[in-house]
């Protein structure tokens, strides 16, 4: 693919500013703010974009740490792209080659893992690169970027879609960093991500006196009548309900999974009063829709019969339904060609010494070349999707999962993957600490290289998509043919949540708090 001068500006606008997108990369890693509370992180962004002169809406979607920001350059095509910015509790990796939390903050405190803080730096770098092209060179259209909270919980992005917000893009962008060795460099071709549900169940004793008419009478003491099982007693019944049926949910095929967390409890109580309430939440990861619900029945039955069993009442509240992902070859062949354009990320002699420096302190031998070939190297969108498929049953048309999916049902969406910093295993088996892992993605010459290489890839293909309508064109007639007709198509598959959804953004998320103490992850510092 050539690069003609309109491309070359977004590619040299990337160059140009190498240093501080490597800083603003810093900034939005050391926020490390869990899902639903990156608030410092999304204000970075909407003030960022707003110093660029874009319009910023913030708080989209009803959602605190959401925004949707805008710029038009005239009449013309609209071009979509987004960050993330949600780091994961219990991974608060400092950017040093040796096990060390970061300071000032809990062990438990969150971290950036994929990570977040990468996928968002790089599509916001391509998103200003074309900009700068557009105004150099008369470029007509408008460019969309979104930020997506939640990503963790795939929380924003159904939110998004059920509300219109992707409605007006002619095509986007969707990037990740690589996350394993299957198809790395690459444009996902056939397999996309598949879905992802969650809802929260909460257990409330509102009666406990009533258990079973054994309440106090005259001059008895609560001490000596029958205490009703209350919300702990749902609570621990939902989860080992659930782990006893989950086998018989659905048949041993396909890749499919079920997990929990407990989100917060009535906390301490005495030990003769019944406890009032608790809550668990469930997410569940299938490749398609049908197996999805069948899993979602189960949940609510086990929910039903155990609140009865305990003097409860429960209620059910979605956190998210996703749908699966909708290919388009004609976004994947584009991206992937700029992707060639550009090369893979190249990692220098200060990665090189870090990952050596590594493995050392993990007491193995260095190696002369301690990053995996895949990440240095291009893998075609085809040849990547043959690898995986190697691996599912042909049924099986979707793979793990990602919120990004609701983008493709709205326009023609590729998916990017770039690849990131990753050693080789010493040893066959050997998996690396998650630490080492979380690490590499903060040290700057170790995740700088896929940020350039994300941002000039996406750069390039919005200009690409802007300046030849041709290509634009094959990317919405695939669309139409894979929705019979567009939004609404007979094959479309329209949003799983409801406009009038209520974002989930007031449960006890894990967050930081700010109390007479100062500024301290949920659990204590003292603790």
């Amino acid at each position: 693919m050539a690069i003609y001068d309109e491309k070359q500006s977004a590619l040299t606008w990337v160059d140009d500013n190498r240093a501080t997108l490597s800083d603003w990369h810093a900034t939005i890693w050391d926020f490390h703010e869990p899902a639903w509370r990156e608030y410092k992180s999304a204000a970075w962004y909407a003030d960022r974009l707003r110093q660029e002169g874009f319009e910023v809406e913030e708080g989209s979607g009803g959602m605190p740490t959401a925004f949707c920001a805008t710029w038009q350059n005239g009449d013309g095509p609209t071009i979509g792209s987004y960050a993330e910015y949600d780091a994961v509790p219990g991974n608060c990796q400092d950017r040093v080659p040796y096990q060390k939390p970061r300071d000032g903050v809990h062990r438990a405190a969150a971290g950036h893992t994929d990570p977040h803080s990468a996928l968002g730096m790089a599509a916001l770098g391509g998103i200003l690169a074309a900009k700068a092209a557009m105004e150099s060179h008369g470029i007509k259209g408008r460019l969309k970027f979104m930020g997506e909270p939640a990503e963790k919980v795939c929380g924003s992005k159904p939110v998004h879609a059920a509300k219109g917000y992707y409605d007006d893009m002619d095509a986007a962008v969707s990037f990740h960093p690589s996350y394993g060795t299957l198809r790395a460099n690459t444009a996902i071709w056939d397999t996309h991500c598949g879905s992802y549900w969650s809802c929260i169940y909460t257990f409330d004793c509102e009666e406990p006196e009533t258990w079973r008419g054994m309440v106090a009478t005259g001059g008895s003491s609560a001490h000596t009548v029958a205490r009703a099982p209350g919300a702990n007693d749902a609570l621990c019944l939902m989860y080992t309900t659930t782990k006893y049926t989950k086998e018989s949910m659905l048949p041993h095929t396909g890749t499919w999974t079920l997990n929990e967390a407990i989100l917060g409890t009535g906390d301490a109580t005495s030990d003769n009063l019944a406890p009032r309430f608790s809550q668990i939440q469930y997410s569940w990861r299938s490749p398609d829709l049908k197996m999805q619900q069948r899993i979602a029945e189960v949940l609510d039955q086990n929910a039903e019969h155990v609140a009865a069993m305990t003097h409860c009442r429960v209620t059910k509240a979605w956190v998210t339904k996703t749908r699966v992902g909708l290919p388009n070859h004609a976004m994947a062949r584009l991206c992937y060609r700029n992707l060639e354009l550009v090369g893979p990320p190249q990692f220098d002699d200060d990665a090189i010494a870090f990952c050596r420096e590594m493995q050392e302190n993990l007491g193995f031998e260095p190696m002369e070349q301690p990053l995996l070939d895949e990440m240095v190297t291009l893998n075609d969108p085809e040849d990547g999707e043959a690898q995986l498929r190697q691996q599912l049953p042909p049924w099986q048309l979707n793979y793990t999962s990602d919120d990004y999916v609701d983008w493709t049902w709205h326009t023609p969406t590729v998916r990017l993957i770039v690849g990131r910093c990753t050693l080789k295993a010493p040893k066959a088996g050997y998996d690396y600490p998650a630490w080492s892992w979380n690490a590499l993605g903060g040290y700057a010459p170790t995740i700088d290289p896929t940020v350039i290489c994300a941002a000039k890839t996406i750069g390039a293909t919005v200009i690409d998509l802007l300046t030849q309508p041709e290509e634009l064109d094959k990317a919405r007639a695939e669309f139409e043919e894979r929705t019979g007709g567009g939004r609404g198509g007979a094959k479309w598959v329209p949003p799983l949540l409801p406009p009038d959804f209520d974002p989930p953004v007031g449960f006890h998320w894990p967050e930081y708090v700010t109390t007479v103490r100062g500024e301290e992850w949920y659990v204590p510092v003292t603790a």
